[in-house]
């Protein structure tokens, strides 16, 4: 994971908001998954390896990755909008370059344009797997 502490940071009420959303999060609570930054317009998300959120082959499983990128990409959103408002996903898409292999993946969620009913964002889970970075080519 990058060195977050000279990343700008969400102010302690937007923090408190997304973390506070995040935490009802069934899905997220069930994969292990972690919320390790919260900026404006920037999320980042980690999983850590276990057998539970990998395939047949110990790789992560893409459902797995592509929950953790969807979840960074709204919440990424999330922190721009107003306090009384709610996000939904719309629409997505996934590309899988490579298989991920490691000690966790992060997904890193960013906001390419706020709009008033629609925010665009990516979302990207790199190759930056843990200590050794080890997965394969």
């Amino acid at each position: 994971m990058e060195d977050q502490t000279q990343q700008e940071q969400a102010s302690p009420e937007v923090q408190k908001r997304i973390q506070d959303s995040f935490d009802r999060q069934g899905l997220m609570a069930h994969l292990g998954a972690r919320m390790t930054h919260i900026a404006p317009g920037r999320v980042h998300i980690v999983l850590p390896s276990r057998p539970e959120v990998t395939q047949q082959h110990g790789y992560f499983h893409a459902g797995a990755t592509s929950a953790i990128a969807d979840t960074a990409g709204g919440y990424a959103a999330y922190t721009l909008f107003p306090e009384d408002t709610e996000v939904l996903t719309v629409e997505y898409k996934i590309n899988l370059l490579a298989p991920a292999v490691g000690e966790y993946i992060e997904a890193v969620g960013t906001v390419l344009k706020a709009g008033r009913t629609l925010t665009v964002c990516q979302s990207a889970v790199p190759m930056q797997v843990g200590p050794g970075d080890a997965h394969p080519r």
